[in-house]
């Protein structure tokens, strides 16, 4: 056995046992809740503009339906102030007070509401002196009643559910004590304080499920809100690896043509000087290489399902084609090219048709039956586009289908790239237009 400490000596600490812990964290609780800051200054704010009677108002009486809260809370203590103050038998002076003191907890709690509660805690017991003599009930008259009853409610509301247990314990700490005759003064009533508190019980129930519903409609928000941007930030990884794969095919074109034609171009010189014959050898190398590369690049960001296509990648040539099909999925469209038609880079040639194949789809998608009309116009330093269609027609035997939304986030990652301009409104009979600028830099003439 360990020896035992001499007189004097502090005995070793012993944990606090797990009720004793639980008692000072209900404590805590009930410090934090009802006592620190009682009478802190939170006022209450308006409606939403968004709330479903804003949504059906308009104009004034819109105006007013914001401040429904407010005016909900002052018919409540008005009501709770008319019945604490009707009564023949007491004076008019009486039952102004008794009037007061159940109307002020109501309209406080609108400002301080934690104060309110305690304000109504008090102005109970001081009502009941005053009207007791009148009255039956005990210990809480009819005014001061629905008073508390609206006053827990409200601040309930307004705080969280563990607010709405202490306030519901004290109320039930006080009846029970007012019952047992210390506020009583020794005269019989009958007491209201189970009615009381079954009845505020069942309001902080409903109250309790409404915090948590709106606590978890919150979280959900919050999450949709996270999935969203993560859909968005992973759309455009995907759409930047598709325009990837697409251009893949037109740089590498080119890197081949510029080692084709740095092999064969000593061949089209007699005697040609072996500086010459190492700096094509050099440039052929160096392109070989570039290619080698960029297929590893391309090996990095192509999926897994990716199939290389087996013809060209498609240009304004193939434009007809196009709306060819588009013509036989059901949509009416037109094509006018405005302008002197050339050869653009390849480049620019496959982002343009890519971006009026896209808006096509969105037509189909959202407006189906509906007329569209392509515009290419070759300007001064670029190319134009417009794609507008008009609304669906109410007749259409096809539904709208909406998409994922990668549209018009691919069209302006391919516009992005080449350093152009893109706009995609509503149009004011209800369709959509999409108009874009690419630019193209001028090739001096004699330029292969």
């Amino acid at each position: 056995m360990p020896p035992e400490p001499p007189d004097g000596a502090f005995e070793p600490y012993k944990p606090r046992s797990p009720e004793f812990r639980a008692a000072m964290e209900a404590l805590r609780g009930l410090r934090q809740d009802l006592i620190n800051d009682a009478f802190a200054y939170r006022p209450l704010s308006r409606a939403g503009a968004g709330n479903r009677l804003s949504r059906r108002l308009s104009g004034r009486p819109r105006e007013y339906a914001l401040w429904a809260p407010h005016i909900l809370i002052a018919a409540g203590g008005l009501l709770a102030m008319l019945i604490a103050s009707d009564d023949d038998f007491r004076g008019s002076a009486v039952n102004l007070v008794l009037g007061l003191l159940a109307l002020a907890p109501v309209l406080l709690t609108m400002v301080r509401p934690v104060g309110a509660f305690w304000l109504s805690m008090v102005a109970t017991p001081v009502a009941a002196a005053l009207g007791a003599e009148w009255d039956s009930e005990w210990p809480w008259l009819p005014g001061s009643f629905l008073s508390h009853l609206l006053v827990l409610t409200i601040v309930a509301i307004r705080t969280r559910p563990r607010t709405a247990a202490w306030m519901w314990v004290l109320t039930g700490v006080y009846g029970v004590a007012a019952e047992t005759g210390f506020f009583r003064g020794g005269h019989y009533f009958g007491s209201n304080t189970m009615e009381l508190l079954f009845l505020s019980a069942l309001s902080l129930l409903g109250v309790t499920i409404w915090h948590i519903r709106s606590d978890a409609r919150q979280e959900v928000t919050a999450q949709q809100s996270v999935t969203a941007h993560e859909r968005s930030r992973r759309t455009l990884l995907e759409e930047r690896t598709t325009i990837a794969r697409e251009l893949h095919d037109v740089v590498a074109h080119h890197m081949s043509v510029v080692a084709i034609q740095a092999e064969a171009a000593p061949y089209r010189v007699e005697n040609p000087p072996p500086e010459l014959e190492k700096a094509f050898r050099t440039i052929r190398e160096n392109a070989v290489a570039a290619l080698t590369e960029l297929r590893r690049v391309l090996g990095v960001v192509r999926a897994e399902d990716y199939e290389a296509p087996d013809a060209p990648q498609p240009t304004l040539a193939d434009l007809e084609g196009l709306l060819a099909n588009v013509r036989e999925a059901g949509l009416t469209v037109d094509r006018v090219v405005t302008g002197a038609v050339r050869e653009l880079p390849q480049g620019v040639e496959l982002s343009a048709y890519r971006i009026v194949q896209e808006a096509l789809s969105n037509t189909l998608r959202h407006a189906p039956g509906a007329a569209a009309r392509v515009e290419v116009a070759y300007v001064l330093g670029g190319l134009g586009l417009r794609v507008v269609n008009g609304p669906a027609p109410r007749a259409a035997l096809l539904k709208p289908s909406p998409g994922a939304g990668h549209g018009i986030t691919g069209m302006r990652e391919r516009v992005s790239m080449l350093d152009g301009e893109m706009t995609a409104v509503p149009t004011d009979e209800g369709g959509y237009e999409v108009t874009v600028f690419l630019p193209v830099a001028a090739t001096p003439e004699g330029d292969a």
